[in-house]
């Protein structure tokens, strides 16, 4: 594997968690909403990645779809909500703020681990230049 590939596998994973990180933040900005343009709660979504390789050789990481999260959210009982229905129930959204919190760290940890390994791959670059010059 050349320096190039290594550094586009770790550019291909910062992506990847960047928009894993874009997910987080819109399920945790819609922890409340009742309606949505679809009719009901708000439902969490979350990213599915996949791996491309080429001959056996991990390529690149993608994001292979941003799916929903189909488990029913809460229901509570606020006769005045506007979005109550005939017994006065109102289904909240599925979002868990904690564990979108964990999940938000995670991806946090993954997109530092990327920036690590292409510093780290840039270093070894400028060593083997230095090391040529001499």
């Amino acid at each position: 594997m050349d320096l190039f590939t290594a550094m586009d596998i770790s550019a291909s994973g910062m992506r990847a968690q960047r928009t894993r990180m874009d997910v987080i933040s819109s399920n945790m900005a819609n922890v409340h909403t009742t309606r949505t343009e679809a009719g009901g709660p708000y439902q969490r979504r979350d990213v599915v990645f996949r791996e491309n390789s080429f001959e056996n050789q991990l390529a690149s990481v993608e994001v292979e779809s941003i799916v929903s999260d189909p488990t029913p959210g809460r229901r509570i009982h606020d006769p005045h909500h506007p979005d109550a229905d005939e017994q006065g129930y109102v289904s909240l959204p599925n979002v868990n703020l904690m564990e979108e919190m964990v999940n938000m760290i995670g991806a946090s940890r993954a997109f530092e681990a990327n920036t690590t390994a292409i510093k780290a791959q840039k270093d070894m670059a400028l060593k083997a230049l230095a090391i040529g010059r001499q």
